[in-house]
């Protein structure tokens, strides 16, 4: 693994939209996409010898206090080797070092990362709260 990178950068789209789709996260278009790209918090990947990235995770939020995990995905062929936590520990480090005292980190966490999610302190609420969601179809 010494010749894999982690930056602090958005992939290309095209690898934004190779990696949803490779590691089995819902595909999406150029369209939703781009939008990903520029509007993020924070953004990390990281990328093989040749530039391609190959595992990434991003940060949405206002700044203040909410920020959003999103995003965390590895390619199949380098799963399981701690790139995932290796990304999303840095994303914790710089909402920690950037956010004020009470900040709320949140995450869907599918079935996969949900062990890796607990290692670093994540826990389902215990106030009744539940995820949900809307997909606005036209």
């Amino acid at each position: 693994m010494h010749d894999l990178r982690l930056e602090p950068l958005a992939p290309s789209l095209d690898d934004y939209l190779e990696l949803r789709r490779a590691s089995g996260l819902t595909p999406k278009r150029s369209d939703q996409g781009a939008p990903a790209l520029a509007n993020s918090w924070a953004w990390r990947r990281i990328v093989d010898a040749t530039g391609r990235s190959i595992a990434m995770g991003r940060v949405v939020g206002d700044g203040g206090w909410y920020f959003l995990i999103a995003d965390m995905a590895t390619l199949p062929e380098y799963q399981r080797r701690g790139l995932g936590r290796r990304i999303l520990e840095d994303l914790l480090a710089e909402i920690r070092a950037k956010a004020p005292e009470g900040a709320y980190v949140t995450l869907l966490a599918d079935p996969p990362g949900q062990a890796l999610y607990r290692s670093l302190g994540f826990t389902e609420p215990t106030t009744g709260s539940v995820t949900m969601h809307l997909l606005l179809e036209h």
